[in-house]
């Protein structure tokens, strides 16, 4: 397997090196080369963006409190393999409708509902596959709901989370990114968004933000006079996540040139990486100059600063405009995590700052310092409103609905005993003693021990 593998990655970079893709031409279609190459570029890209799911897991876990780590891989894991078959039976094809008003369209349920899929390079006239698509487009999909997931985390009822996140990627991402990639009526108007500044990053933050808003901050967290810092069970998972995650983004980037086109394909890996670590030093700069000491989960979210930002031009701007806008992102981050805890919003992982703050900040750069004179600043303002206007809606409707019907918050008691006992019946870590540490403190089951004694062990 591995050696295959191997080979196949081999002639694929041969093949690109052989039969350089320029962009392919509509009425022109690829050769044999170019369509292996860009097969296999995108579905490694896929499987690179794949990876960032687990990136998502361990920074959401390392930064939240040990008591509730059971609670959200689960979450994470629900994410992910639940995306993939909603998006499987209808998002696919409520994203890219084909013929459509612009606004909403739908091409039928499942996958290959116009018959069989086309797999061979006539598809799409870009030299993929249908199925290679699907499955690139398919990973992007979940990660509007992962990023909510950790703006709610250590409060919200398991149940109710993952009905939102059932009707987030199976129905509101979908539609709001056929506007764009579907065709529809803000591609029309000009709007850019390479690889998902809003239509993944800030669709998802704005979703966080009612979220968080709706739930109300943890237990503790605010006072009349001053915000309580909650700190995270393990800075090294956060460390890994955050790597994982900038690992996985040559694939959101590079993958989303939708070819093996080298000269392309680098460029927009170099402007990604480039983003990242400016983005990383002005986190770490400006937190180092507020705080007094250097923050290491400010750092951590200044590299993700950088790259949300950079996510919308990757493929347009100039490395400088690319390093400026790493720069810029570093530091919004920083100021809107501090912003969000003046105004009492709770968001455990700083996941609206990163995504929905630096997401917007991305796709009006493109407006800035695009090399296209096609771009406009104005189009591109336009863009973020009506995807604010659509998600804002969508998820307050969603998560109001909830509150009414299942509830949306678990009780007081659950939430300082912790998720993974209250939602789960389980611990996370179990250092060779399972149950027995609290049934020798506590005179009884673990299940059974005082919430408010529970809720000090984290």
């Amino acid at each position: 397997m591995r050696r295959t593998l191997t080979v196949s990655i081999g002639l694929a970079l041969l093949a690109a090196v052989l039969f350089p893709a320029a962009a392919i031409a509509e009425d022109a279609a690829p050769t044999a080369g170019q369509f292996f190459a860009n097969n296999v570029w995108m579905m490694v890209c896929a499987g690179l963006v794949f990876i960032m799911h687990l990136g998502f897991a361990t920074l959401e876990s390392g930064m939240t409190r040990s008591k509730n780590t059971v609670n959200i891989l689960f979450k994470n894991t629900f994410i992910i393999s639940a995306g993939i078959l909603t998006y499987a039976l209808g998002g696919f094809n409520l994203m890219y409708p084909g013929d459509f008003n612009g606004f909403l369209g739908f091409a039928g349920m499942g996958l290959e509902a116009f018959g069989s899929a086309d797999n061979t390079a006539a598809y799409a006239g870009a030299g993929y596959t249908y199925y290679t698509d699907f499955l690139f487009q398919a990973m992007f999909a979940a990660t509007a709901a992962t990023i909510v997931s950790g703006a709610v985390a250590e409060r919200i009822k398991l149940s109710s989370f993952m009905i939102f996140a059932l009707i987030f990627v199976g129905v509101v991402y979908p539609i709001a990114g056929s506007w764009k990639w579907g065709g529809g009526f803000l591609d029309a108007m000009g709007f850019y968004d390479f690889a998902g500044s809003t239509l993944v990053h800030s669709v998802g933050g704005w979703g966080a933000l009612v979220g968080a808003l709706v739930l109300g901050p943890r237990l503790g967290k605010y006072t009349k006079t001053r915000m309580n810092p909650i700190p995270g069970s393990s800075m090294p998972m956060a460390a890994i996540g955050v790597f994982l995650l900038w690992l996985g983004w040559f694939g959101f980037n590079g993958g989303s040139v939708l070819s093996a086109d080298p000269a392309l394909t680098s460029y927009t890996l170099v402007t990604t990486c480039v983003a990242a670590a400016a983005g990383a030093l002005a986190a770490m700069t400006a937190s180092w100059g507020l705080a007094g000491k250097p923050d290491l989960s400010m750092s951590l979210n200044g590299i993700l600063a950088g790259l949300v930002g950079i996510t919308a031009g990757a493929d347009t701007v100039t490395l400088v405009g690319a390093v400026l806008i790493g720069l810029v992102a570093g530091v919004l981050v920083v100021f809107s995590v501090l912003f969000f805890d003046r105004i009492k919003i709770d968001d455990p992982v700083g996941a609206i700052s990163v995504h929905l703050t630096c997401g917007i900040w991305g796709t009006l750069a493109v407006g800035i310092f695009s090399m296209n004179p096609e771009h406009s600043f104005v189009t591109q303002l336009i863009g973020v409103g009506a995807y604010a206007a659509f998600t804002i809606t969508c998820a307050a409707i969603l998560f109001l609905t909830l509150k009414a019907t299942m509830g949306l918050r678990v009780s007081e008691e659950e939430e300082l005993e912790g998720l993974d006992l209250a939602e789960h019946g389980a611990h996370s870590y179990d250092f060779g003693g399972g149950t027995r540490g609290f049934e020798d403190e506590y005179g009884g089951a673990a299940r059974t021990a005082p919430a408010a004694a529970l809720a000090t062990e984290n």
